[in-house]
């Protein structure tokens, strides 16, 4: 199976930063569409970021913004999320996702990691 392992999550203060990573094993073929969502407690997943095959080119959402740098190494299908000037609101589950096409919704994904925690504290 295509497995998506996440880590590097952890408590850090509001202004903090912290770098997640994703590394993707199992029966891959071509190198996938990656991204990272999150979710907050009690709320629903939310884009983040994503990066083509290539990493020709990059995506995030407006709250993370000039915050955060989506990268990946396909020698060894690895995708990392760097995270600077970290806020309480980005206290949530972070979870890597693979699939075919670039999206911002969880639909377009077909893999996913199981998620790890990162709390902000005030």
């Amino acid at each position: 199976q295509v497995q998506l392992v996440e880590s590097g999550g952890g408590l850090v203060q509001a202004g903090g930063s912290l770098t997640l990573s994703c590394t993707v094993s199992g029966r891959t073929g071509s190198p996938y569409v990656m991204a990272w969502f999150r979710q907050p407690p009690a709320k629903d997943r939310d884009f983040v970021a994503a990066i083509s095959r290539s990493s020709a080119r990059t995506y995030y959402a407006d709250s993370v913004k000039d915050r955060v740098t989506i990268s990946r190494d396909n020698g060894v299908n690895t995708v990392s999320l760097q995270m600077n000037r970290l806020k309480p609101d980005d206290t949530a589950v972070y979870y890597c996702a693979a699939g075919e096409c670039y999206g911002r919704t969880p639909a377009e994904y077909t893999y996913w990691g199981q998620g790890t925690q990162v709390t902000v504290a005030s």
